[in-house]
């Protein structure tokens, strides 16, 4: 009698793994089909994702019936569908013009396209024959320190099920929401500040409360000056790296308010303070012009009416284009 164990298998080829590929091959067959994954969106704050949460996230879900084990009736009370011969579709013949016909697949109207039929009175009186009921599930989601917008996290086997099939996943997509005080870049929180000329100059302290509730006094000192378009960074005050890997920075821009005017009593004393003019004024004569400033407003739409200005003889600046306030 033949024993596969001497001399390793048939001819040389080892019995072992011919019979691992046979096996392979037949699991690789049997492997069930598998759902659909279903994405569900997850609202999330700046707040949540600087400090990381738990979030409880109620879903409705289709499980397979209990009652009948996904069957849809007793034993026996489910057959295949002899309208669609179990195929759950039907296909028709129908002409379309002198000698001409064209094929037309449809949905089997006695089968519901499933393919097969349940006895009305044999039915489940749970899923009522469907197989499958709806239920509530409760998914707890951890949010990390430093996930991002649009991060996708995966529960496996979560969504949907049905007889015979294997459950796809459920995949939560985190979407933050807008912030009043931050912008996010990465890892970097970026913030603008609305400062006084005083301050741009002399020096400021502004506490700004940080994502974890904790106040944070921002100081420039005496001295250092803060110009218009000017950019500040602090060292390792943004969001938390999702690695692990120390933290990002805070970018720190600034909006100057300059006063809307200045009593002319304090006029000298302010220059003298200030960086002298770049160039002298020129003095008035016959070859000079003293032209005065007036406030710009914007009335929209200037461009569209350039040629219908020309045509009707309005200048620039008239009544059909750009306007200044009289002062």
């Amino acid at each position: 009698m033949f024993d596969p164990s001497e001399d390793g298998g048939f001819g040389g080829f080892p019995f072992g793994g011919m019979m691992g590929g046979m096996m392979q091959g037949m699991s690789g067959r049997q492997r069930r089909r598998r759902g659909e994954d279903i994405a569900h969106p997850l609202k999330v704050t700046l707040e949540d994702l600087y400090n990381g949460k738990t979030a409880k996230l109620k879903l409705k879900k289709k499980v397979v019936c209990s009652a009948c084990k996904g069957l849809g009736g007793k034993s026996g009370a489910v057959h295949s569908c002899r309208s669609c011969n179990g195929q759950g579709m039907k296909i028709s013949i129908q002409p379309i013009g002198p000698g001409m016909v064209q094929q037309v697949q449809r949905v089997c109207p006695d089968c519901s396209g499933e393919g097969e039929v349940i006895d009305a009175k044999n039915r489940c009186k749970i899923c009522l024959g469907k197989k499958v009921v709806e239920e509530t599930k409760v998914l707890e989601v951890g949010v990390e320190k430093g996930m991002r917008d649009n991060q996708k996290l995966q529960f496996r086997g979560e969504g949907d099920q049905e007889p015979g099939i294997e459950p796809g996943d459920v995949i939560i997509v985190l979407q933050q929401q807008p912030h009043d005080t931050f912008k996010r870049k990465g890892d970097d929180l970026y913030v603008t500040l609305d400062i006084s000329l005083t301050e741009a100059l002399c020096g400021f302290k502004i506490p700004v409360k940080q994502l974890n509730g904790r106040e944070k006094l921002i100081t420039n000192p005496p001295g250092s000056v803060i110009t218009p378009g000017s950019t500040r960074c602090l060292i390792n005050e943004g969001m938390p790296s999702a690695r692990g890997q120390g933290r990002g920075n805070m970018i720190v821009s600034f909006k100057i308010n300059f006063p809307s005017s200045i009593e002319p009593e304090h006029l000298s004393k302010l220059e003298g303070l200030l960086p002298k003019r770049n160039a002298e004024p020129l003095n008035e004569g016959d070859d000079v012009e003293s032209m005065i400033l007036h406030d710009y407003i914007d009335s929209g739409g200037a461009d569209d009416e350039d040629e219908e200005d020309e045509r009707s003889g309005h200048a620039h600046g008239g009544p059909g284009g750009v306007q200044c306030a009289s002062q």
